[in-house]
Formats: structure tokens, sequence, C-alpha cells
């Protein structure tokens, strides 16, 4: 059954919603990597995103994560109006994932992560675990398992559509994705040789996945004014 053609201020809430998602990735990658670079004692190669929330200016890293969560919940709400307008299969389950991904941004905000790889400067290398820091990670882990299946979700949606350049690309994405999160957390546990570049394979591994976020958006606000819904 077709979706009923929606209203005219229900179009212009669908794409400011999905404008959300387009701006929400990109913010996030700036923010963190300025951030980074100028942070003392804290080395883009070695130490997590996470951690810049520590010590002073901590506040920039949190405010990031919170902003960018609340901007992927909305993109959730406005990638579900435009699955659906679109038909095939992702409409149920993309929008749920992309609601627990950002879900899982606002979590690992409000839970400071604990310290490792000896930052900040004078902690250990290795990770002591604290409730607040468990928190944290408990929230993480479903940022990384939710954008990766969302991926592969849409990687069928896509192929289902015969857009097969999309469907390989969100495969991709997925497959690289969750390779690079397995890779980085295996290096902030202090695996020699993955120790050290630690934290350019988790930058690399937001960045493709994060990206995927931003083609996504784009991709559904086109097709929502193509579509005229």
């Amino acid at each position: 059954m077709l979706a009923r053609p929606a209203t005219v201020p229900a179009m212009r809430l669908t794409r400011s919603l999905l404008r959300s998602g387009a701006i929400a990735a990109p913010l996030f990658v700036v923010v963190f990597t300025i951030a980074g670079a100028l942070r003392p004692g804290y080395d883009p190669m070695r130490h997590p995103v996470s951690s810049l929330a520590l010590g002073p200016g901590g506040w920039v890293q949190t405010v990031n994560f919170l902003v960018t969560g609340a901007l992927m919940l909305a993109f959730a709400a406005g990638s579900r109006h435009a699955l659906r307008q679109r038909g095939g299969p992702g409409a149920l389950w993309t929008p749920l994932l992309v609601g627990t991904y950002a879900v899982g941004l606002i979590g690992a905000g409000v839970f400071v992560t604990d310290p490792v790889s000896g930052y900040p400067p004078g902690a250990p290398d290795e990770l002591v675990y604290t409730t607040v820091g468990t928190l944290h990670d408990v929230f993480s882990v479903p940022v990384f398992v939710a954008l990766t299946l969302a991926c592969f979700v849409m990687a069928r949606h896509f192929g289902h559509h015969r857009q097969f350049g999309l469907a390989s690309y969100s495969l991709a994405t997925g497959v690289l994705f969750a390779a690079g999160f397995l890779l980085a957390g295996i290096g902030f546990a202090q695996t020699p040789g993955l120790v050290e570049i630690a934290g350019a394979l988790q930058r690399v591994t937001i960045a493709t996945g994060w990206a995927w976020l931003t083609v996504l958006a784009i991709h559904l606000l086109r097709t929502l004014d193509a579509d005229g819904g």
C-alpha cells in the first residue's frame, strides 16, 4: 500500500530532521579534530576521542557527544518518514538502529570515560574501570554495533531499489566500520603494535561511519524532493 502524501508542514519537518543528520556527522568530526589538536599532552594517534572529555576543556567533547546525539535522534525520526515514503526493506529497522546509535552517543556524553593510554598526563596506560567509565563503555558499544547493522540493512534496501553503487558502499562501510572498531579496541587494550596507532584507527573508523550517515541523509533528502514527499 502506498503511503498517503504528506502535508506541506510534514514535508518541511521531515526535511529539517534529515538535514540534522547531514550536519551532525561533520560537526562531530570537526569538533573532536580541533579539540585534539589543541589539547596539551593529547596524542590523536594514540588516545581515544572519548578521552577529550577528561581534564580541562573536557566539556567541549561532552557537548559534542550530546549535540550530535540529539541531531541524530532527529535524523532517525526523519529517516522513518522518508524510508516509509520510498518503500522497500529498512523502513523499520534503519530508524531504530540510527536512534539506538544516537542514544549511545548521548549516554557516552553523560558518562565520562576512564583514563587510558597515559591520558590525561600522569594516568596509567592500562584502563582502570570505574562505574562511570563502565557506563560510558556500555553506551559506546551500541554506537558502533547499531551503525554497523544500519549499514547492512541499508545495503539490502539499496539493492532492492537496484542502486547497486550505494548498496556496495553501505556494505563496505559496515565491514570496514566493524573491523576498525575491533582493531581500535584491541589497541586501547595496550596490545603492542596497535596501541601506538589506536587513536588513529578509531578516527578513521569514525570518519568512515559518520561519512556514510551524511551520505545517507543527503540521499534521503534528494529522494524526498524528487518524490515530492
